[in-house]
Parts: C-alpha cells; structure tokens; sequence
C-alpha cells in the first residue's frame, strides 16, 4: 500500500511556536520542512530571496510552480509553513488536495500577541542561547489586538471550512503540546513515517516565559480591553440559516445601459425592473448565465451594480399577501393551516381581516422556526434573511450600491447620473401596506434579528424605518 501523503503543510502563524515545530518535524527520518516559502517578503528562511531556481518575482508570477518543485524535491517527505498573509493561491491549491496532509498549529492569541509585540521591540525573532536574550515588555494595543485576533480567526475559519468541504481530517497541535515528545511521534505516525524521536529539539528555547501580565507595560489597560471581548459568543448569533449562492439566473441587466440589478426575492423587484427597462435605448437581459454575465460586464466597461433593501416588516408582509395567500408557496400555505389550525380560503380569495392577521403572525413564527433550522421546510430566497441573500451575491461580487426603499425614488437617480444617462420615472410598487402592531413588530424582530442586527432596521411607522 502507497504512503498517504506525498507533501505536508503546517498551518499555523508568527509567534506559535511553528520554527521548534519546524525543527523537530526535521529531526524525523525522511522529513524535511521547507519554512516560510511563500512569506511576502522572502522564500523559506529569513533574508533568503532565492530556492530552487526561483527568485522572489519568478515566485510571486507563479507560486504554484515552485509548489510543484518543492513536491517533487524529495526525498522524502516534503513540506513547509504557511500563514494568513501568504500566497492565498497556494492555500486554494493545498487544502483541498488530499495528498497534502495538514497540520494545524494553534496558540493562545493574547500570548501569540505579547510575544509579536516584545519581538518587534528586540529585534529577536529565535532565541537559541539564553546568556543572548534581550529582554522588553510590550505596550498592549486594545485595537491592534482586534486586529490581530479576527485575522488569526478568519484563517483559521477558512482553513477548517475547507477541510469540512472535502472530508479531512488534520492533526491539530496546540504550542504547549509542542516539547511533548509523544505529541511529536504522534505526528510522524499522521505523516506516515517512522516515529523515532526520543527528545524534542534541544536548539531553540523559549524567548517570554511568565505570566503575560509581566510581560505588558500596561497590565490594567490589557486586562480592561480583554474584559470587552465576548470569547463565548454571547452576543454573536448563531447562524442557523443555509448559505445562499449568487443567484445569477435571476440577475437583471439593462440593455441599453452599464447598469446591473441583483434583486433580493421579497423586495421592490417589479417596479425596479420596470425602472430599469426604460433606461437609456430600453430593454432588459433576463435568464443570464455565468457566461452571459462575464459577457455583459466585458461589454459595459465601468458597469454599476445595485441591490435594494426593504424593512422586514414589509418584506415579509409582501411575501405573505403575494405568495402565501396567492398560493405560490404551497408547501408554507399547507403547513401553516396545519400547524397554527388556520382556515384559510382558497388563494385568490378574499381573506377577512382578522384571519389576515393571525395567519400573519403564523407565517412570522414559521419562519423564525425556518430560519433557525426547526421547520424543516427549505428556506425560499423570498423569505430568507435580506443578509444571506447579500452574502449568496458577494460570492461572486457584492453590489456596488445598496439602496433601502424608502430612499428608492432618490437612490436611483443618484445611479442614473453615475452612469450619465436621463432617470425615467419611477411608479413604486402597488402593495399592500403593512399594519403594525406591537405583536407584529415583536415577531418580525424574532424572525429576522439579522436583518434588524446587520442593517440597522427601526420599527415601522406608517411604511417607514423609525
């Protein structure tokens, strides 16, 4: 049977520990790491501008061929370090290949931070005789810290996410675990070769050790900015709702202008379109492909795109009175007559105030429950989040401008001038409007928090954003 891995990258970054990982993982038979090969600044090692043939600039032209050189170097297993702020080319070769096995280095960011910042400081990056420590403390920086730990956060969210995509699995590694001998054959056995350390590397020692409060000059101003952060995710909501994609079928172009519009289903979609038909020579491009909108935008050369947003309260009214009531969404209509007991009439028919607003309030709960994962039902774009609609759109490009649609009249006249061309006249849309109670606005808030979160909604007041 064949080795599992042909390559290994260690994941990790500045001030985990990755140089003494780096060592022992030398110290193996038929192992050899290769540093920081696609560090911006230098290939492998520090100052080093050359390796195997390449320069900085023949590597920044095309890392992916030095990645193949380095596969192929040999003998032996072959490897190297890579950080958030590398060549992300190179992670979108790596992660999803199977042959290249994964090792996840992690550690304390406050302690990563303190160690970065007391680096810069000395100027000392290894420390390999301790009579050669230069001694500092470092000044904590609220601000720079954020920074700091949502970059750490992001990578590491990337990386895990693409492992979960295609099924692997990683050998996960903390800094404390790293002069742990067992820990270290435990990654030669993930490797697959022969576990025959007997004592971790004895070169490199330990730059800051003690309690990171010794190591600040401003312990106080630390340990306040530290009590700010919400590490348990108390206030951060769970994202329960499915990812959405970029749905470009549905993407309107106009034809005699530069300009694109990414509806969000639920919105003023009619009387935009119709906006957006008598602009410039007329005409629309509907039903587009990937392929029909690379086309488009090569042929419109400073393009515009835009997307609209509605309050909540009277998207979801809209959806409701459109496409529950009218029947379109029978698999929400069926549900809600069984589950709220509602007797609702046949769609098309006129429905009595009262049974309006109850079945109203239905749907609202339905698709808080929908929307939290406890519906079972799929969640149409038309009453998803106006977040993950965006979201599914910045897949492939997020809108150049969002308009809410109560400044809708203005919004795109400000578009037409940017593309300088006349704005016809725009004729909103005839819906129903919503009616506002206190329940009502409770239950929208339930059922759409992330929209009312992300963009700031108030309450509605006579169709407007309060």
């Amino acid at each position: 049977m064949g080795a599992r891995f042909d390559a290994f990258v260690l994941l990790a970054g500045m001030r985990t520990g990755s140089n003494f990982l780096e060592a022992n993982l030398n110290a193996l038979p038929g192992v050899t790491c290769h540093g920081e090969l696609f560090n911006p600044h230098f290939i492998g090692t520090k100052d080093r501008t050359a390796f195997l043939g390449f320069d900085l600039a023949a590597r920044d032209r095309d890392p992916l061929a030095l990645l193949d050189r380095v596969r192929k170097a040999g003998p032996g297993l072959t490897g190297f370090r890579f950080f958030h702020d590398h060549d992300l080319r190179v992670l979108d070769r790596v992660l999803p290949d199977p042959r290249v096995a994964k090792i996840i280095l992690t550690r304390n960011p406050l302690d990563s931070y303190v160690s970065w910042k007391i680096a810069q400081e000395t100027g000392q990056w290894k420390l390999t005789n301790p009579s050669a420590l230069r001694s500092a403390r470092a000044t904590f920086d609220a601000a720079e810290f954020d920074t700091w730990l949502r970059m750490q956060q992001d990578f590491r969210r990337q990386v895990r996410h693409g492992l979960q995509l295609t099924g692997q699995a990683a050998f996960h590694v903390d800094y404390d675990d790293v002069p742990d001998v067992g820990v270290l054959n435990g990654i030669a056995r993930f490797l697959g070769v022969e576990p025959t350390l007997q004592a971790p590397d004895p070169v490199l020692k330990r730059q800051n050790p003690g309690p990171v409060r010794q190591k600040v000059t401003n312990p106080a101003e630390m340990e306040a900015a530290l009590a700010l952060l919400d590490p348990f995710g108390l206030d951060h909501p769970q994202e329960t709702e499915p990812r959405r994609a970029a749905a470009v079928p549905g993407y309107i172009a106009a034809r005699g202008a530069p300009l694109l519009f990414l509806p969000v289903p639920g919105g003023p979609e009619a009387a935009v379109t119709g906006w957006l038909a008598a602009l410039g020579s007329g005409g629309l491009r509907t039903g587009l492909t990937h392929r029909d909108l690379r086309q488009w935008k090569r042929a419109h050369p400073g393009y515009r795109s835009f997307a609209v947003l509605r309050h909540p309260l009277a998207r979801a009214h809209a959806v409701f009175c459109t496409r529950v009531l009218g029947g379109t969404l029978p698999e929400v209509r069926t549900r809600l007559i069984r589950t709220q007991n509602l007797d609702l009439p046949p769609p098309g028919t006129a429905v009595p105030p009262e049974t309006a607003r109850a079945a109203f309030l239905g749907f609202l709960r339905l698709a808080r429950q929908g929307l939290a994962g406890q519906a079972g039902l799929r969640v149409d774009a038309c009453w998803a989040t106006q977040t993950a609609v965006l979201q599914g759109h910045a897949t492939l490009r997020p809108p150049d401008i969002l308009v809410r649609e109560d400044r809708l009249a203005e919004g795109l006249a400000r578009l037409a001038q940017d593309i300088g061309l006349p704005c016809p006249p725009f004729q909103a849309d005839p819906e129903p409007a919503p009616v506002s109670d206190d329940e009502i606005e409770q239950a929208v808030r339930d059922a759409y928090a992330r929209d009312y979160l992300e963009f700031g909604f108030g309450s509605w007041r006579g169709g407007q954003a309060a």
